[in-house]
């Protein structure tokens, strides 16, 4: 009973979490639809979506996963062994520690500029590359604002306080589309960047309130006994959670060799994409189950963290497996639908779908990916992330070096799927030997269903598409119906064969609705 209480409850957090993951993910559409309508995959547009992502990238890289896969544990830890007051303290000096570090970084990227750029774009032409720089160095300060907000998030999680973190991105989107809507066309493409500055720190500020409604007060300091747990366990961990920036930063300089730098942005938007759809219900599910699954993990409760690993892939998989069919086979429309306005043409469109499709391969394994990460660092370890990263950089680079130049941004997006489909299957298996339990027979009787009504809903999307005029491209109405019918369709046959073949998550599922 006890079990089933938490399950409806992690449920309930999950689904308003997935509402306002999908609401910022929402705005953040609107805010590179935006981007695409007025800059489109020109000069200013490749620059500003190039300076834009190194500093992500960079913090991505070293901060982002650093800082709440090392402090989150070792936070609860305190918190469950030496109380609040301990672990407050730990916080504290954390926070100083990641605010000296991200400064220090930020002001070497803005010195750093033209070089990073000739190193990361090198396919740019001089006048792209020397405004790429300038808006770097106003751009790079984000990582000080997202390193601390970050921060901010793994005490805020670890506290149970789950949706205002949910709700950052819905903050600082809002604040760029003001900036598009009613300054853009005065300040263009250099006051764009200091909207995006202005983004960040707004994150940063949102959530003070919510820290002192705690009785969080921070108290400047550097030294505490739990620091030295924190940064043993940073290290592997920073390294492990390379792979998915370094990543893209191999794509970014190869695709900025391929359309005269227009690469670039297809790769971005298609990204951009393929992390929104994928990214509200897998950023959702992990950022619930972490703080759990490091108290199961600190209890020894080994088994109880296996059954949670299993049943939250198998929640995710049930979703993004027939999410993948779908973007794949609705790609193209759903580029013109979004983006094929103003500046952005025909070209671009298909550009950036044929790279959305291939990116989309990978869905299902970047879902994989993060919950097993997860539950890695909850014990603690880093080490095993660290071999699964490393295993999927030196593929993706292997695979642009080998598909570029024959299959353009789609060998680019085949580089991506198959570098985290690697990162997940190494995890895999160490995870097995652990959690025998985590995947049983019965898992793999529930994906080979989902597979199935996947298929399923393949026909139908790809019939419903075949019916449907050609003509209808060419309005706003037309664009709507061409993507929205075929993806109707296949959402609804797959829920329908979800139920004949009587999956566990589809019972779930009624059940919510039941009680809406």
């Amino acid at each position: 009973m006890e079990q089933k209480s938490n399950n409806s409850r992690r449920l309930r957090t999950v689904s308003l979490i997935v509402v306002i993951t999908l609401a910022g993910k929402v705005l953040g559409l609107v805010r590179d639809m935006l981007l695409g309508h007025n800059f489109a995959t020109g000069m200013e547009g490749a620059a500003f979506q190039v300076a834009s992502r190194i500093p992500r990238t960079f913090f991505d890289a070293i901060f982002a996963s650093a800082i709440s896969a090392s402090f989150i544990p070792v936070f609860a830890e305190r918190m469950e062994q030496h109380g609040r007051e301990d672990a407050f303290r730990l916080s504290h000096c954390f926070f100083t520690w990641v605010g000296l570090l991200t400064a220090v970084f930020s002001l070497l990227g803005m010195a750093l500029a033209d070089p990073i750029v000739g190193l990361l774009a090198d396919g740019f032409d001089p006048e792209t590359a020397a405004l790429c720089a300038g808006l770097l160095r106003i751009l790079f300060p984000t990582v000080f604002f997202t390193g601390v907000a970050f921060s901010m998030v793994g005490v805020l999680q670890s506290l149970g306080e789950f949706y205002i973190p949910a709700a950052l991105s819905v903050a600082s989107n809002g604040v760029i589309i003001l900036y598009y809507l009613l300054l853009c066309r005065r300040f263009g493409i250099w006051g764009l960047a200091w909207a995006f500055l202005l983004g960040w720190a707004v994150q940063m500020g949102m959530q003070m309130p919510w820290l002192r409604r705690n009785r969080f007060r921070y108290r400047p300091g550097l030294h505490h006994p739990g620091l030295r747990s924190v940064f043993t366990l940073m290290l592997p961990v920073m390294v492990s959670t390379w792979v998915q920036p370094l990543c893209l930063l191999i794509t970014t300089r190869f695709a900025t060799h391929l359309f005269q730098g227009a690469g670039a942005s297809a790769m971005d938007y298609a990204n951009t994409l393929y992390t929104m759809i994928a990214g509200i219900l897998v950023l959702s599910v992990t950022n619930v189950i972490f703080p759990e699954m490091s108290r199961l993990s600190t209890g020894g409760r080994q088994e109880e963290l296996g059954a949670l690993i299993g049943s939250s892939l198998r929640g995710m998989l049930f979703l993004l497996l027939p999410m993948t069919a779908g973007l794949m086979l609705l790609a193209e429309p759903l580029v013109r639908l979004l983006y094929e306005w103003r500046n952005w043409d025909s070209f671009s469109t298909a550009v950036t779908a044929r790279a959305l499709i291939f990116m989309s391969i990978g869905m299902a394994g970047y879902g994989i990916q993060n919950v097993l990460v997860r539950a890695f660092y909850a014990r603690q370890d880093g080490r095993t992330p660290l071999i699964s990263g490393a295993a999927a950089v030196v593929l993706n680079l292997a695979l642009c070096f080998a598909l570029t130049d024959r299959l353009d941004v789609a060998g680019l997006g085949i580089a991506t799927a198959a570098s985290t489909w690697a990162s997940a299957l190494v995890l895999l298996v160490p995870t097995i030997r652990r959690c025998p339990e985590t995947l049983n027979r019965a898992f793999f009787l529930e994906i080979g269903k989902m597979l199935l009504a996947a298929a399923v809903m393949s026909l139908a999307v790809r019939g419903a598409a075949m019916l449907l005029p050609q003509a209808w491209t060419g309005s706003l109405s037309g664009r709507v119906l061409s993507f929205g019918i075929p993806a109707a369709a296949g959402a609804a046959v797959y829920f329908l064969a979800a139920s004949l073949l009587r999956l566990r998550e589809m019972e779930t599922v009624k059940g919510l609705l039941r009680r809406k």
